[in-house]
């Protein structure tokens, strides 16, 4: 650690000869400026910047404008360090760590792992910020693929669009008016909806089939279904879903997952996960059988067969046997045979099987705990929606290896 603080201080020194090697960047006595007006040099000036090798000293030319009264120093924006003390470099790691981990131990981190030293709070409102700018990079390249003037490299089999809602503790501001499922009828969470989009090319020996390699990408929100219905149409389109050979839709019985699958993927093969599907059943049985444990894991046993071969009406048929006694039981037979009826075209398993399709959606259930649930539904976390929605912007561009890619963007846009 000793020899890496030395290494850092010689670099950083380095470093700052290599800032400083134009002598400030003067460009002349006067500059034109954005609005019309010249400006004119007045001094050079020093910048204390935060770099990955440690802190140096900028020297920049200022110049002013006596007209809009407002000063500009040319080489920040070329170094890209307009408004802020830390170099992009630091940025990112902050931006990184932020998406990554709590912002309270975020900084302790980086200090450990780079010898650099930023606030938790710093981290905090850079995190927030860089996440804007994530979103603006998913509504840039969404307006791309939208417009369609990118073609994808290839043509893929089988592409599958997974959707699914997820909810996040927010500050009690943002669930004003909203009714919770808690005793006292107030909201404490707000809906993330989630999507991803991942590709298919092969089945395994037994005829499993396997989803390709690094092929998920993840994109969500805490927004509308309306809103929501417009971003996971727009990765589709940019992963090339006009050019899948087939396509399949994923969810749970949720209508609003069903409603964009009707909108934005007409004609795409939907199918309800197994594994929500076959709790339906189980909370019938739980009500009815429970007392009898052997009597339920039979029941449950002959449903589970009956589903997997796509019998939707013999497990429907099942449930209307049993007998309410109460207004309770009747109640949670008619939701639950509802359930099945409504969504009987979507649970076809005997025949998604036979042509090597993915029946259950547990990309996009690990998807909620690992873009969700392991950053935002912490012990103790409440968000603001705006806060929320940046972490999940920076989160959804590093799992789903874009993190790069967000970067460049950032760079051309600067």
């Amino acid at each position: 650690m000793h020899i890496r603080s030395v290494m850092h201080d010689a670099g950083s020194l380095m470093l700052e000869q290599l800032l400083n090697a134009d002598g400030g960047d003067y460009r002349g006595r006067t500059i034109p400026c954005g609005c019309g007006h010249a400006c004119e040099f007045v001094e050079y000036r020093d910048k204390a910047l935060l770099t990955v090798l440690g802190p140096v000293k900028v020297k920049r030319a200022y110049y002013y404008d006596r007209e809009c009264k407002a000063g500009i120093c040319p080489k920040d924006k070329t170094l890209d360090i307009e408004g802020t003390f830390v170099s992009p470099g630091v940025r990112r790691m902050m931006g990184r760590m932020g998406a990554l981990r709590p912002f309270g131990i975020g900084h302790e981190d980086i200090k450990e792992l780079a010898g650099i030293c930023v606030t938790a709070k710093e981290i905090e409102r850079m995190s927030h910020k860089l996440g804007e700018v994530a979103e603006g990079f998913f509504k840039a390249q969404a307006d791309i693929a939208l417009s369609e003037k990118v073609v994808p490299i290839k043509a893929v089999p089988k592409m599958y669009i997974c959707m699914d809602g997820t909810g996040v503790p927010v500050v009690k501001a943002e669930t004003a008016n909203r009714r919770g499922k808690g005793e006292d009828g107030q909201a404490k969470t707000r809906e993330v909806k989630l999507g991803c989009v991942f590709t298919q090319t092969g089945v395994d020996e037994e005829g499993y089939p396997v989803r390709d390699e690094n092929s998920t990408t993840y994109v969500g929100a805490i927004e509308t279904a309306e809103a929501f219905s417009q971003r996971i149409y727009a990765e589709a389109k940019r992963r090339g879903v006009d050019r899948a050979a087939e396509v399949s839709v994923l969810g749970d019985g949720s209508p609003w997952i069903w409603n964009i699958a009707d909108e934005q993927f007409y004609g795409a093969t939907q199918i309800v996960d197994l594994y929500h599907a076959r709790e339906h059943y189980w909370n019938a049985g739980r009500v009815f059988l429970g007392n009898d444990k052997e009597k339920l894991a039979q029941w449950t046993e002959m449903r589970r067969k009956e589903l997997d071969q796509g019998k939707v009406a013999e497990v429907i048929k099942a449930i209307s046997e049993l007998s309410p006694a109460t207004e309770h039981e009747k109640e949670v037979c008619q939701r639950e045979i509802g359930y099945f009826e409504k969504n009987r075209h979507r649970m076809r398993y005997d025949e998604f099987r036979k042509r090597g399709l993915f029946v259950g959606s547990g990309v996009l259930e690990a998807g909620c705990r690992t873009v969700i649930g392991q950053r935002l539904k912490q012990s103790g976390m409440h968000w603001t929606v705006k806060g929320a929605n940046s972490i999940i912007a920076l989160r959804c561009c590093l799992l789903s290896n874009r993190w790069e890619d967000f970067w460049e963007y950032q760079a051309a846009a600067g």
